[in-house]
């Protein structure tokens, strides 16, 4: 366990901890509040004060015992609450990590350079919708060639179903989903399965839901900064401390105790620190002395290499990002789609960067943005870009959650699977899904989901394609139901998935040359003795090559002198 100096009181462990079977230590940080109490079985309990906010108590009560904290005579919810069996509403329930009978002492999951990451939603994945029921189909998932699946936040959020982007207690796994128990399972199971487990983590707001109940124990927020998704988190301001410790225990909790091998970090370019040191540069400091082995993986909109650069260097130090300019340029040269954030997409040259790096934009001046953006990243190794044809963001901000069309996916997935950086698949792509995974919530307040459907209906606006048609309602559950994979498509292209994945590992890392030509639409990497030849024109073309042998193709390929001839929206692993 990492060593964290108490030189401050909020910097011991804040929530229910488990001192033995019959005594529990109630910690709590509440600056604002005058009386702290905790409710438990039956009686109340005063905390007392330890200073600077933090209040706390040794009480008789055991692991699965309920409690509320009180605040000067009104109960909540623990900021710091590892299961809301009820929900966002309901009392906290005491957890012991360590009793949850762990098998995987020796497990390791592989490292980033061989990491090959599966997104999945835990509501969808499967028709029950429950960790449990994800946990039986692991398996197929290290047949295939994954190596870690991500799933998407599980943090409680209001509501039985939603993305779980719009979590408020940040500690506790999501009571539908199977609770803290049921994590600890899933966990378990991926890690006997041979795959390793990322969770994607929200620290850069709280869903509106709970903001409120927040506000009672402190300055959780901040009005000094903005987020376009609610209350930006108090990371820099007066009382920021508490605030701080409450996400970073939060981070190194779901390493330590649930054994993830890794988080991933929703948009941290909306996590506003003007402190001396980041936030950011801390949690990633932390899970590492939690587990050296650990990711920390960032989603950044800011095309910056400082996030995936060491502290010395000036740097956040995590360990890779996603990398949405490669999605960006694939997927518009695939479809022909203009509309919104493609608009600068669509040049054959374009997806050519992007094998070197993939920040398309890297400096240069963005239509899009109305700006110069982004900066170079040639210093960064290529495994600390997470890239992908498809993920929850790029099929589920589509208006109707559709997925990219039959006749770019096998061209997506062989540029994608056979790039030097990491790739990430999304659940159901490897079959040809025939689901849409479309955006679906279930807000507990009428407030959030009528502003939550408005919302919808005007995102689009930037899109004509979408103009004048009704956006499905996120709050009809039929929108969620329709988002469940069917597990009908393609077993071909399953097949192509598995060998493709085979084909990559005896890649060399980086690439050695990248041609292309605009006007007939083919591009070629070389990578050590192989070469991949990608023709994304509408009709054949022969695509230059100094190989011989077809390893692999996603359609018939024929050698002929000088080159390899591929139909429309085609691809070949070629061999010297």
């Amino acid at each position: 366990m990492a060593r964290v100096a108490e030189e401050y009181p909020w910097e011991r462990p804040l929530g229910a901890s488990v001192v033995d079977d019959a005594l529990v230590e109630f910690r709590t940080w509440a600056p604002a509040a005058q009386r702290v109490a905790v409710r438990v079985r039956g009686a109340e309990h005063e905390l007392a004060d330890e200073g600077l906010g933090v209040r706390s108590a040794r009480v008789p009560a055991s692991a699965g015992d309920d409690y509320w904290l009180v605040l000067d005579g009104k109960r909540f919810p623990d900021p710091a609450s590892r299961w809301q069996p009820e929900g966002l509403r309901g009392p906290s329930r005491v957890v012991d990590p360590g009793s949850f009978g762990w098998t995987d002492r020796r497990f390791r999951a592989a490292p980033l350079r061989d990491a090959v990451l599966y997104e999945l939603h835990v509501g969808t994945f499967t028709a029950d919708g429950t960790l449990e029921a994800a946990a039986a189909r692991l398996p197929a998932l290290a047949e295939l060639g994954v190596t870690h699946v991500e799933l998407m936040p599980i943090a409680e959020f209001p509501g039985h179903h939603g993305w779980g982007y719009d979590g408020v207690y940040l500690s506790a796994a999501h009571s539908a989903y199977g609770g803290p128990d049921g994590l600890a399972r899933f966990v378990d199971a991926a890690h006997d399965a041979g795959l390793g487990v990322i969770l994607d983590v929200v620290y850069n707001h709280v869903g509106a839901s709970g903001v409120k109940a927040l506000e009672v124990f402190g300055p959780f927020f901040t009005d000094r900064h903005e987020t376009p998704w609610g209350k930006a988190v108090n990371y820099d301001g007066e009382g920021s401390d508490g605030v701080r410790e409450w996400v970073l225990q939060s981070a190194t909790g779901w390493v330590r105790d649930f054994h993830v091998d890794g988080l991933r970090l929703d948009a941290i370019h909306a996590i506003h620190d003007d402190g001396a040191r980041h936030v950011l540069t801390e949690l990633a400091d932390r899970v590492h002395a939690e587990n050296r082995r650990a990711l920390v993986i960032a989603e950044s909109g800011l095309n910056d290499p400082k996030v995936i650069r060491p502290p010395r260097q000036g740097g956040y130090g995590h360990d890779g990002a996603w990398a949405d300019d490669f999605h960006h340029a694939l997927r518009a040269l695939l479809t022909g789609e203009r509309s919104g954030w493609y608009e600068e997409f669509g040049q054959v040259a374009q997806l050519a960067k992007a094998f070197h790096r993939p920040h398309v934009h890297d400096g240069g001046y963005s239509s899009f943005r109305g700006r110069r953006f982004g900066a170079r990243a040639d210093d960064r190794a290529p495994e600390q870009f997470v890239v992908f044809a498809q993920n929850h963001d790029q099929v589920g901000n589509r208006a109707f959650g559709d997925r990219l069309p039959a006749r770019a996916r096998p061209l997506a997935a062989f540029c994608t699977l056979l790039a030097p950086f990491t790739p990430m698949l999304f659940m159901g792509e490897e079959h040809g899904e025939r689901a849409p995974f479309q955006f679906f919530s279930d807000h507990i307040d009428k407030r959030m989901a009528d502003a939550t459907r408005e919302g919808r209906r005007q995102e689009f606006a930037a899109f004509a394609e979408f103009a004048g048609e009704e956006v499905p309602d996120p709050q009809d559950p039929a929108t969620f139901e329709r988002s469940k994979l069917t597990r009908r498509g393609s077993m071909k292209l399953r097949a192509l998935y598995a060998a493709l994945l085979r084909a990559r590992r005896p890649l060399p890392p980086g690439v050695d040359t990248i041609e292309f030509s605009e006007d007939d639409g083919w591009l070629r990497v070389r990578r050590g003795a192989f070469e991949l030849a990608c023709n994304f024109a509408a009709g054949p073309r022969t695509v230059p090559v100094e190989g011989r042998t077809v390893a692999l193709a996603t359609h018939s390929a024929t050698m002929g002198h000088g080159g390899v001839r591929l139909p429309a929206r085609a691809g070949a692993l070629i061999e010297r």
